[in-house]
């Protein structure tokens, strides 16, 4: 038996606890990982600046070393965050459905969790603390393999909440960390039937795909984030450049930031005079096709047919030009990734069109596509933005980690 099918036998027998701990039970755990990672924050800290001064060496860009680095701060709102979870109603155990059937059986639905999920992840360790809260929450084991970047920020806070869970009465297993960061390993992981129920990739499109490819472990797809913001010719040229702004710098290295932004021919010149000064503030780089560099000349760089389906994470932003709304929903069809995209206007009836036509999780009319994420929408952290349409779409909260099963009450009843 390998290492990891090792771990994997330690996860599926801690399940069989974790499934029946109770809502008490998960939430001391949280409360002791909580106060675990608020008190002994320095450590977490001191193995974070190994990561750092390792991912700076090696030349890691600007963007991604942001998604890599911890902060008092930062690590304050993943503490909020468990917080958060702590406080929101547990799925398990709730029966949404009843009947009694003409035989007189009483036929029930009841959300039971998952089991086992495995999660492959990239380098933001801030991701190891809410995968292993939600999933304790909702009564999931978790293994987690995190990217090399940030091996020693992974091993750290998991030894520590490991830590926090025997403290609580519960087995470590819950929560467990794959020590290798090889590609062997994390085809190994992909491949642990029998042990893992699911597997959730969370991170870049390659690494994704990779995973959808390859594993026969049932997968669930998240985080690809070509997202784009139509600024229609009604909208507020003011507004539709503040959103944007917001959506591609507030922090480009995440799956809900925007990647192009399509603007309607009719406008596009009131638009680029208040988008541009604002995008400047951050050296956007804009790779734009041939109408829109008529306006914004040497600004921009001749986009490339690879542009339109590139998810930069950096501050780096596709331009199209459109001649009308349909054309734009369109394109977004064509080069979306299902993740979210956003309409700029003041027309209702277009606003409507867009939200009916275009196919993704989340679809804004005149907002950001940044507030595409659990906290935002009110179910705490999440695990992952579901790209997919089947069991989960959109931020994946304590219920999409849940299953369901039925139980059925009789009196001798024979068929």
């Amino acid at each position: 038996m390998t290492i990891l099918q090792q771990q994997g036998q330690a996860a599926r027998e801690a399940s069989h606890t974790l499934a029946t701990a109770g809502t008490a039970g998960k939430n001391a755990a949280l409360e002791a990982i909580a106060g675990i990672l608020r008190e002994r924050q320095q450590e977490w800290l001191d193995a974070n600046r190994r990561d750092v001064e390792a991912a700076q060496a090696d030349g890691m860009r600007p963007a991604l070393l942001d998604r890599l680095t911890l902060t008092p701060e930062r690590i304050e709102g993943i503490v909020e965050g468990v917080r958060q979870i702590i406080a929101l109603p547990d799925p398990i155990g709730r029966v949404d459905k009843m009947e009694t059937r003409p035989n007189g059986l009483i036929i029930g639905r009841r959300r039971v969790p998952l089991g086992v999920i495995a999660i492959i992840y990239e380098a933001r360790p801030n991701v190891t603390v809410d995968a292993a809260a939600l999933c304790l929450k909702s009564g999931n084991v978790c293994i987690l393999r995190g990217g090399k970047e940030a091996i020693h920020s992974n091993r750290c806070v998991t030894s520590l909440m490991r830590e926090a869970l025997v403290s609580a009465g519960l087995p470590e297993g819950c929560i467990s960390l794959v020590q290798d960061t090889s590609r062997e390993t994390a085809n190994e992981l992909m491949h642990l039937d029998g042990y893992v129920d699911v597997l959730i990739p969370r991170g870049g499109a390659d690494l994704i795909r990779t995973v959808a490819r390859e594993a026969s472990v049932p997968v669930i797809r998240t985080g690809e984030g070509i997202c784009h913001i139509y600024v229609d010719n009604e909208a507020d040229p003011g507004m539709a450049a503040e959103i944007l702004y917001n959506a591609k710098c507030s922090r480009p290295s995440v799956c809900n930031a925007v990647e192009c932004v399509l603007v309607q021919e009719d406008v596009a010149e009131a638009f680029w005079k208040e988008a541009l000064p604002a995008l400047e503030q951050k050296k956007v780089e804009l790779r734009a096709d041939e109408r829109a560099r008529k306006i914004l000349g040497d600004r921009a760089v001749p986009a490339s047919e690879s542009d339109w389906d590139t998810e930069y994470d950096d501050y780096i932003l596709a331009v199209r030009t459109v001649e009308n709304l349909e054309e734009a929903i369109a394109f977004i069809n064509a080069h979306g990734t299902g993740h979210s995209e956003s309409i700029v206007t003041g027309n209702y009836f277009k606003a409507q069109r867009f939200l009916d036509a275009v196919d993704a999780a989340a679809v804004y009319v005149n907002a950001s596509t940044r507030f595409t994420d659990g906290g935002e929408f009110g179910l705490g952290a999440e695990i992952g933005i579901s790209t997919q349409k089947m069991h989960a779409r959109g931020p994946m909260g304590l219920e999409e980690l849940t299953s369901s099963k039925y139980v059925i009450y009789g009196q001798g009843h024979v068929r």
